[in-house]
């Protein structure tokens, strides 16, 4: 037998929730989401009785004929008689989701939180606030334990999820129709909620129950677990977050201008294997990213060989890729390697004499300039300069990316080497071999990337020694790569 229910007390209840939360601001204003049910019309006269500046908002989507302009014109009577503004929005529902090749939830959904959101912005809004309460809470405990997905699944509904504001999560679906009995305010039922045809109603209307049998504060006991694992996971999100720094860095000259350091960046195996839990560390690091718990598992499995020694693991499986859909990974002499996938490809470039070229839309330049070899000409070493002997270079020259059959004689060496081999000397990565560019002399015709013309540079590499300056060196083509990263020139 419930106790006599305090309309006080429920409010007082509801604003130490909000303020505990941080959910609303002294002088904002805020949406409610109005369906006409007795959850959103309790949310919107409990707002109004906390003083809070409120409008609401609701949508038709003409899925259930009649009661659907009931529900409307329910809402229009309730703003009416409380003074409060009223928008409301007719969507076409069925047609959405055909076009779209989605269910007519997930369309509900979508219509729904991209007309709230786009309300909000154009009211100038501080936050949506929707009616889940501490039943739903639980019951997308239990979806969740269902669906495998893991800790944070496990926290419920959260109060808080960008500008969607959760009030009335600390309060039950029976504490909700007896504050709307004392206030002998009616509502409207959506026929559908009566009727366990998808997973969350067969939860409420068969599952919920059942455990009631065995613990009648079964809905309470579970809203608090989830508040307790929420408040466990504020924890474990520090210490996750303290363990992907320690595993992860910056990939060195491979960083693209524009990302971030979790969309393009290594990880060390060696201190990822000495995690406590490695495997779900992985997993943590690379989820934002797209992979999947399986590919997780495949790449774990690939590291972590138990009969391997420590110094062997870190190398056994060098050169495996897996691929996410958006980014790549790749194990690379002990370290992952996680990159975007390359939206377009470096174009070859031809260039007919000398000039500064742009060769990419970042504004990246090539500079080539002949110059006397005199006692004013000054050899520069670095890597993003070239010096050739200009008499031994024709004329066009080409920029495109390296080709696996490709070969040049390394300046200092005698013989010709492959420049893939070249680059594994240099222990360059798949990802960086494959950006790898190179000067060439190309004919006039050429206008193709081709392994058959001459390698002049690997570019920011190495110059073909045939090519060098010499004691009879009289002119000296000098060519330049002006890029903000003079280590390795990228191009996607």
């Amino acid at each position: 037998m419930a106790s006599v229910f305090n309309t006080s007390a429920f409010l007082q209840t509801v604003k130490r929730y909000a303020d505990k939360h941080s959910l609303f601001l002294a002088d904002g204003t805020y949406l409610v989401a109005l369906s006409g049910g007795a959850d959103s019309v309790a949310l919107l006269h409990t707002l109004c009785a906390l003083g809070i500046k409120t409008e609401a908002a609701h949508c038709n989507f003409h899925l259930r004929g009649e009661e659907s302009e009931r529900d409307e014109q329910f809402c229009k009577e309730l703003c009416q008689q409380l003074n409060i503004p009223l928008h409301i929005a007719h969507f076409d529902t069925t047609s959405y989701a055909q076009l779209h090749h989605v269910s007519i939830e997930m369309a509900a959904r979508t219509l729904r939180y991209s007309y709230f959101n786009n309300l909000c912005t154009d009211l100038s809004a501080n936050g949506i606030c929707v009616a889940h309460h501490q039943d739903d809470s639980a019951e997308t405990l239990l979806l969740n334990l269902l669906r495998g997905t893991g800790i944070h699944g496990l926290r419920g509904i959260m109060p808080r999820n960008g500008n969607i504001l959760r009030p009335l999560l600390c309060v039950g679906r029976e504490d909700i129709e007896h504050y709307l009995q004392t206030l002998h305010q009616t509502f409207v039922t959506d026929s559908t909620n009566l009727i366990d045809d998808v997973k969350r109603n067969k939860i409420r209307l068969n599952v919920m129950p059942l455990l009631q049998t065995i613990n009648p504060s079964a809905r309470k006991a579970i809203a608090q677990t989830a508040q307790y694992v929420a408040e466990a996971c504020t924890f474990f999100d520090a210490a996750m977050e303290q363990a992907i720094q320690a595993i992860t860095s910056s990939d060195g000259p491979t960083i693209q201008r524009g990302e971030t350091s979790r969309s393009h960046f290594m990880i060390d195996i060696c201190a990822l294997l000495k995690q406590p839990s490695p495997e779900y560390v992985l997993f943590m690091t690379l989820k934002d990213n797209g992979f999947t718990p399986t590919q997780v598992q495949e790449i774990y499995s690939a590291i972590s060989k138990p009969t391997i020694k420590e110094k062997e693991t870190t190398t056994l499986q060098s050169g495996r890729l897996w691929d996410s859909g958006t980014h790549e990974l790749l194990i690379d002499r002990g370290r992952l390697l996680i990159e975007p996938k390359a939206t377009s490809s470096f174009k070859t470039k031809i260039f007919p004499e000398e000039g500064t070229y742009v060769i990419d839309e970042d504004g990246t330049r090539l500079r080539i300039s002949k110059k006397k070899n005199d006692e004013h000409f000054v050899l520069n070493k670095k890597a993003n300069y070239a010096c050739l002997d200009a008499q031994k270079v024709s004329w066009p020259l080409q920029l495109r990316i390296a080709q696996n059959a490709d070969r040049f004689v390394p300046f200092g060496m005698r013989h010709s080497k492959l420049v893939s081999d070249f680059l594994t000397d240099k222990k360059k990565s798949i990802f960086e071999k494959r950006r790898q560019l190179v000067l060439t002399m190309a004919s006039a015709s050429d206008t193709m990337a081709s392994a058959s013309d001459t390698i002049l540079w690997v570019v920011n590499e190495r110059i073909d020694g045939r090519f060098s300056l010499s004691a009879d060196t009289t002119d000296v083509l000098e060519i330049v790569l002006l890029a903000e990263d003079q280590q390795a020139y990228q191009c996607q």
